[in-house]
């Protein structure tokens, strides 16, 4: 079974304008449906517990009705803990990670520790902020052999990752522009690894 991480979040319109006006909320929603319901049969997801993904991937572990906890590993930093999602609770296998007394140094231990822990075949990269410019540059220093796919056709900061971080090598057109999100997964992340 190999690891897959999962960088991904639905863009705050309150937040950075970047990001939220070129999000496709419904592109994120599928193609997360569409890599957990692919990925966590054969291989596991291992992600940091964003609020608006975490109970994306539970609705698949239990729309699939399989046994599959061993599948799924996420980050929590308890600079949160006041305010974790209730579908926190439906996870077995959760690392929680210090509070450094602030959000920013927390989430940044919460992440050395995600990616020092776990060897990587790839990463996924959808629709997000700028934690996802910050993870991508993370994941490619520490897992350099790893696949990369940013889906950029879900917009947001993926889109920036895509456009502006990739090597041109890697580049390819279904990221853009396929929105069959099963299939793509199937060609260029489970065929691959």
């Amino acid at each position: 079974m190999k690891n897959i991480f999962l960088s991904a979040s639905i863009p705050l319109p309150e937040r950075h304008a970047k990001y939220y006006e070129t999000a496709d909320i419904i592109a994120i929603r599928e193609s997360l449906i569409a890599l957990t319901s692919i990925v966590l049969p054969h291989h596991r997801i291992i992600w940091g517990g964003h609020p608006s993904i975490t109970p994306l991937v539970n609705y698949v572990m239990e729309k699939m009705n399989l046994n599959i906890q061993e599948h799924v590993k996420l980050y929590q930093s308890l600079f949160f803990k006041d305010i974790f999602p209730t579908d926190n609770n439906k996870f077995e296998n959760i690392e929680f990670t210090e509070n450094m007394g602030d959000i920013h140094s927390s989430i940044q231990r919460m992440r050395e520790r995600m990616f020092s822990e776990n060897e990587f075949a790839a990463a996924v990269f959808i629709g997000g902020m700028d934690g996802i410019e910050v993870e991508y540059k993370m994941f490619k220093e520490l897992h350099p052999e790893a696949l990369l796919l940013p889906i950029a056709s879900t917009g947001a900061a993926t889109k920036i990752v895509y456009d502006s971080l990739l090597p041109e090598q890697f580049k390819e057109e279904r990221l853009l522009n396929d929105y069959g999100y099963t299939s793509l997964f199937q060609k260029l992340l489970i065929d691959k690894i």
